[in-house]
């Protein structure tokens, strides 16, 4: 098998890798059996969004198998996005929003009033446990008195489009939602909420995973007006009632009711004690990458994603450079030395959209910067990949890009072509004809995106 094709096979191997870590199946087989705490004296309800919802309730309902607890006493409701269905005896789960579109619909809004009345009808013998994992503000949506669910997707979308990165959205989506920044925590009257977390947030913050529905920390309404003026949905009229409320909030010095404590383990007004666990995060994914990486005998730099920074840092075209850069420096300590080398990192880059823009996502968007970068020297037995580990990279159908030599040389025989594409974010098509996607369907997972650089001899 030639040098290129080697290299190739074994990024898909990495990356897949990365995602298998992260089934959130696996992780809650492979959790303590105690991750609950003790069996209530009552009925166990599990509530929960986001593309690992299903396959955590999977985890869940198999935990409390194990462990006697009657069939009778379990029930449930979990969002998810199209594509990430499943059966699971005693819980639903609902898909309530089509695949590759990260918006709000009615059915999320109808579903999430479903969960608040199951949290809401239990005692104090009773268990709540709620999944969240990353697209969960897309998938639980109770707009607050005021604010249409119209308003939400209008802001979202522009907030995308102008490279807000997810801290800059779900700040926002708090200061909008009557369920996030704690209210699906404080609709609970169980005894006791264990809150189960698989994060697709840099830095694992609670309060933003999901935009936070489970911690008491409030909403601030002048952080989320800063990201509105910041990329220019005020000046735009976009949503103006919410600004309006937002304004209100800060001029009455409004907050959300609090619980005893603000940290990850609290207790509600009603009096229900409320349980943070992590259970996998963006490292989990790349540790698997790294060690899959040194299995095919490769000598890895890992690079573990940071919190924090702006476009400054997380733009694709600033990752598109930092890659290409490491590309050549792999590159030349390769063909001095023959041996096998890799570079993986995780992170999630940000792309501004142009008004006329095309049909892409940020990790193809990634990989044609790596290529631009590069200026045509595409150094021999180099691969570069960037893919989502939730299987949809931006409002496509593809979870991200590759370039070996021969998705390069493609490209390279249309000198402008990829330069056109980055410019009108319109990857997808380019990349379809180069050979250049990477397409997993969705993966019932999401802990952001895994990079990976390989260069064989």
């Amino acid at each position: 098998m030639a040098t290129q094709t080697v290299a190739r096979a074994d990024a898909e191997q990495i990356w897949q890798a990365a995602i298998n870590a992260v089934d959130p199946q696996r992780l809650l087989a492979a959790a303590p059996a105690d991750l609950l705490g003790p069996l209530p004296a009552g009925r166990v309800v599990v509530v929960g969004a986001g593309k690992a919802a299903a396959g955590m309730a999977a985890g869940i309902a198999a935990n409390l198998r194990q462990r006697g607890l009657p069939p009778e006493r379990l029930a449930g409701l979990v969002s998810v996005p199209a594509g990430c269905g499943r059966r699971i005896e005693r819980i639903e789960v609902r898909q309530t929003r089509p695949a590759g579109a990260n918006l709000p619909t009615p059915q999320v809004v109808t579903t999430t009033a479903e969960m608040l009345v199951q949290l809401g009808s239990l005692g104090p013998d009773d268990l709540a446990v709620a999944l969240i994992t990353g697209g969960g503000s897309a998938l639980l949506a109770a707009p607050r008195v005021g604010v249409t669910l119209e308003d939400k997707i209008a802001v979202a979308r522009f907030l995308s489009a102008r490279g807000a990165g997810i801290v800059e959205l779900n700040t926002v989506r708090r200061a909008a939602s009557a369920v996030k920044a704690g209210g699906l925590a404080r609709a609970s009257t169980a005894g006791r909420l264990v809150v189960l977390v698989l994060s697709d947030v840099i830095g694992d913050p609670l309060d933003l995973i999901a935009s936070g529905p489970c911690m008491p920390t409030p909403a601030n309404p002048q952080a989320a007006l800063d990201v509105l003026q910041r990329f220019g949905a005020i000046a735009a009229g976009i949503a103006p009632r919410l600004v309006d409320l937002l304004n209100e909030d800060i001029a009455s010095g409004c907050c959300l009711p609090s619980g005893a404590g603000s940290g990850p383990d609290w207790t509600t007004p009603f009096g229900c004690h409320v349980e943070h666990r992590i259970v996998g995060n963006n490292d989990t994914a790349v540790d698997a990458a790294v060690a899959k990486a040194q299995r095919l005998g490769y000598e890895v730099s890992v690079q573990h994603a940071l919190a924090g920074g702006g476009p400054e840092t997380h733009g694709a075209r600033v990752v598109g450079i930092r890659l290409a850069a490491q590309a050549r420096a792999l590159a030349r300590a390769t063909q001095a030395d023959r041996r096998l080398r890799a570079g993986i990192e995780g992170g999630e880059a940000t792309v501004a959209l142009p008004p006329d823009h095309g049909l892409g996502g940020r990790n193809q968007q990634t990989v044609l910067e790596t290529v631009v970068a590069l200026e045509g020297d595409w150094p021999a037995g180099l691969v570069v990949a960037s893919v989502g580990t939730d299987g949809e990279d931006g409002p496509t159908d593809a979870a991200g890009g590759v370039i070996d030599a021969a998705v390069a040389a493609h490209l390279g025989a249309e000198p402008q072509a990829a330069s056109q594409a980055i410019s009108r974010c319109d990857s997808l098509p380019l990349l379809e004809r180069a050979g250049g996607l990477i397409r997993t369907g969705p993966t019932g997972t999401n802990v952001a995106d895994v990079r990976i650089v390989l260069v064989r001899p």
